[in-house]
C-alpha cells in the first residue's frame, strides 16, 4: 500500500475527477485543486468515504500566480510532499479568433500554458531534491495540428506537448519522470459547452473520461512519454506528420464544421 500523495488540478469534474478516483483506488492520498470550494468539499467527502484515503483540498483560481505560490507554500507548511503532479486544469473557447471574447481567451491561455509551467517548475524543484517524482501534463490530440475554430486552445496544447517532451528529456537521470496525455474529444464540461455548436465531432464518438484517466494512469506508471488514448487517435496523431500541414488544417476545419 502506497502512502504517496498526488496533486490533481481541475479535480472536481471530468477527467480530473476520474483521475482522483483512479489514484484513490490505488491507495494514493489526494490533494485536489479547483475553483469551486463547495464542489471540492463534496467530492473530497465522497472520495474519503468510497476509498478511505486522505484528501486535502485547495480552492483557488490557478490563472493567478499568487494562488499557485500560496498553495505550494501551504503544502510545505503542512509537510505534504507531492509525489505525483497531474496538471489537468485547462479551458478553451470554440469559434473564430476574431469573434472570441479576447479577455476570456487570454485567461485560458494563462491557465493552459503559464500556470501549468509555473506549477511544473515549483513541484519539479521539490521532486529533484528528493530524487523522485512523476508529472503528467494533460494536453490534447489538438496538440498535433492547427485547429481552426479552436485556434488558441489548440496552440496552447501544442505548447504543453512540446514543453512536456522537452523537460522529460532534460530531467533524465534526476529520478523525475514527465509524461503528457493527449486525449481526443472527451465527454467533459468543456466539450459539452461546445455541443451547442451542432457539430458532429462534439456530439458523437467522444471518449469516456474514465477511460482517459485510466489510460493516463497506466501510461504514467509505465513511464510512457506521450500517452494517446484510443487506437484511432494514435493513428491520427501519427498520420498528421505525413501530410502537408495545409491539408491537415483544411481537413480539421471541415471536421469541426461538419453538422450533425
Amino acid at each position: 500500500m502506497t502512502t504517496e500523495t498526488v496533486l490533481i488540478t481541475g479535480a472536481t469534474k471530468g477527467i480530473g475527477l476520474e483521475f482522483a478516483k483512479v489514484f484513490a483506488s490505488h491507495c494514493y492520498n489526494l490533494v485536489l485543486v479547483a475553483r469551486d470550494e463547495t464542489l471540492l468539499e463534496q467530492q473530497a467527502e465522497n472520495l474519503k468515504k468510497d476509498y478511505g484515503v486522505q484528501v486535502n483540498i485547495f480552492a483557488g483560481d490557478l490563472s493567478s500566480h499568487t494562488t499557485i505560490e500560496s498553495m505550494h507554500q501551504q503544502l510545505k507548511n503542512e509537510g505534504i510532499d507531492i509525489n505525483i503532479l497531474i496538471n489537468n486544469a485547462g479551458a478553451g473557447g470554440f469559434g473564430f479568433m476574431t469573434e472570441a471574447d479576447i479577455q476570456k481567451e487570454m485567461e485560458y491561455l494563462q491557465l493552459n500554458m503559464i500556470s501549468l509551467t509555473y506549477l511544473t517548475r515549483l513541484f519539479t524543484d521539490d521532486m529533484v531534491k528528493r530524487k523522485q517524482g512523476k508529472i503528467l501534463n494533460v494536453a490534447s490530440l489538438a496538440a498535433f495540428q492547427p485547429v481552426p475554430r479552436m485556434s488558441m486552445y489548440g496552440a496552447s496544447k501544442s505548447y504543453v506537448l512540446s514543453f512536456s517532451e522537452a523537460i522529460a528529456e532534460e530531467l533524465k537521470g534526476t529520478g523525475v519522470q514527465v509524461s503528457v496525455l493527449c486525449p481526443g474529444f472527451t465527454k467533459t464540461p468543456l466539450t459539452q459547452q461546445f455541443a451547442g455548436a451542432g457539430t458532429k465531432v462534439f456530439n458523437k464518438n467522444m471518449l469516456d473520461p474514465k477511460m482517459v484517466a485510466k489510460c493516463g494512469f497506466e501510461g504514467l506508471m509505465k513511464n510512457k512519454r506521450v500517452i494517446i488514448p484510443g487506437f484511432k487517435n494514435k493513428l491520427m496523431a501519427k498520420s498528421v506528420g505525413l501530410l502537408p500541414r495545409k491539408w491537415v488544417t483544411i481537413y480539421t476545419r471541415k471536421l469541426l464544421e461538419q453538422k450533425v
